[in-house]
């Protein structure tokens, strides 16, 4: 975001042009621009937070906890959500709020499991956004019983780096790693995985024909976020999605 940077917790900064730490890059090349860059941006995230909260009060009207679920693309989320639907299937009510740049793929994958489905693609007068957003988020709201519900799962756009940068309203962010991608991600994409309270590392069934060091990722994910709770699973097994479910049962429970 050149000059201008926004910490999880929402406060944002911006560097001094000469600012090059080799944590967050060097940001000269915004000198000219970087002023008028800030101030776009913090007005963007100033409103998108002001609907944030927004979208929290009509959860608390409506009674129902709030799970943002990130990952990057092919992670397994839609994957592990069928699953979720079928374990915790007549014990509560759930909703999911379907995010994608385009197509119903997903959407349509998770209808018939007792879920209310509401699907937002970007590409629909938002832009083609790589994530969602709070007003995204409203936009869909609108389409779901949330009286209904007592969760609400929002399977935000596949990409590790955006969609941990927008609060939509949401009382805990979870993510999908596969172990596919590789040990380093939590270094090379610190934003998300500090951000989540939880993340579900999936595929652990392909663990047996990868070259993978679990420890080594376990190592550097603890590095980032050191609180954050792991659960080993693998969506296609099934092994693991009980913990999952149980982990959102306690999301739930929380209201």
């Amino acid at each position: 975001m050149g000059r201008f940077h926004r910490h999880p917790d929402g406060t944002t900064h911006e560097y001094d042009d000469d600012h090059d730490d080799g944590h967050h890059g060097d940001h000269r090349g915004y000198a000219v621009t970087g002023t008028s860059r800030v101030a776009v941006l913090e007005d963007i995230f100033s409103e998108n937070d002001r609907v944030a909260d927004e979208n929290r009060k009509c959860f608390a009207d409506a009674g129902v906890r709030t799970v943002n679920l990130m990952s990057s693309p092919g992670a397994g989320k839609t994957s592990l959500l069928t699953r979720t639907l079928g374990e915790l299937a007549g014990t509560m009510r759930i909703g999911i709020l379907e995010g994608d740049i385009a197509t119903s793929i997903d959407a349509d994958r998770l209808e018939g499991f007792g879920a209310a489905v509401a699907l937002v693609n970007t590409s629909a007068g938002f832009g083609g956004e790589c994530h969602l957003d709070a007003v995204m988020v409203r936009s869909g709201l609108a389409r779901l019983p949330l009286a209904e519900l007592d969760l609400l799962v929002i399977e935000n756009v596949g990409n590790l780096v955006c969609p941990a940068e927008f609060n939509v309203g949401e009382h805990a962010k979870a993510m999908v790693y596969a172990v596919t991608e590789g040990e380093e991600k939590p270094l090379k994409y610190p934003v998300m995985f500090r951000a989540v309270d939880a993340v579900v590392v999936n595929k652990i069934d392909l663990l047996p024909h990868l070259d993978f060091d679990l420890d080594l990722f376990l190592a550097n994910l603890h590095a980032v976020n050191p609180t954050a709770r792991v659960i080993q699973a693998s969506a296609r097994t099934g092994a693991g999605v009980g913990e999952w479910c149980e982990w959102l049962t306690g999301q739930a429970a929380a209201l």
